[in-house]
């Protein structure tokens, strides 16, 4: 189901591992039947300092990293903690990299897919007036205290919009529930097309 994931989110020292750049904080919370169960939170030493502008746009300081467990204790830790979850980032291509570049560093991996609320939302929440995680926080009621660009509360904040984006699913097709397999499919679909798809779903098991 798509109520049973892990979602995570990192912050990073920039935009692409493929340039050098390494995670810094990790924060993940695990949904069971859509209700948070668990949640994992760390900030990991990148072994390099960050710059001015990732310490003011995440608040996280090298002084903070200094202290913090290197990345590749971080990583295994996560690792078991996301088992066999399906998992799900608000960007994920994004996120996904910065996970398989971290995992492959210690020569580990995951076995489940990966899910993308923001591809999502773009077919679901139609009139949003955009798809930033601040957006679409304010835009389904979802938002509670806390500071963006944080792991654990982006992350948390991710959840609240990929159940309110499942719910509207359910609600839209009188669908009992939603495969994680069906938001894959989604994900994939033109926006014109997705009642299309979704009808044909509903005519056998979303």
């Amino acid at each position: 189901m798509a109520s049973n994931v892990i979602i995570l989110d990192f912050e990073t020292t920039g935009l692409s591992p493929n340039m050098g750049d390494r995670a810094i904080e990790i924060g993940a919370v695990r949904l069971e039947q859509g209700q948070v169960v668990d949640r994992f939170q760390a900030l990991m030493n990148p072994g390099q300092k960050i710059s001015g502008f990732i310490e003011n746009y995440t608040g996280i300081s090298n002084a903070m990293l200094a202290n913090a467990a290197p990345c590749a204790e971080v990583m295994a830790d996560f690792c078991d903690f996301i088992g066999d979850y399906n998992l799900v980032a608000h960007n994920a291509a994004f996120d996904r990299k910065f996970l398989d570049a971290e995992l492959a560093r210690i020569s580990r991996g995951y076995n489940g897919s990966f899910g993308c609320s923001l591809l999502a939302s773009r077919r679901v929440f139609l009139d949003a007036p955009a798809y930033s995680l601040a957006t679409l926080v304010e835009y389904t009621g979802s938002h509670s205290d806390g500071q963006f660009h944080r792991a654990l509360y982006d992350a948390e904040m991710t959840a609240k919009v990929w159940l309110t984006l499942l719910d509207t699913l359910k609600r839209q097709y009188q669908l009992d529930d939603i495969s994680f397999t069906t938001i894959q499919k989604l994900n994939k679909t033109a926006k014109k097309n997705v009642a299309t798809m979704m009808a044909k779903l509903t005519r056998g098991s979303a």
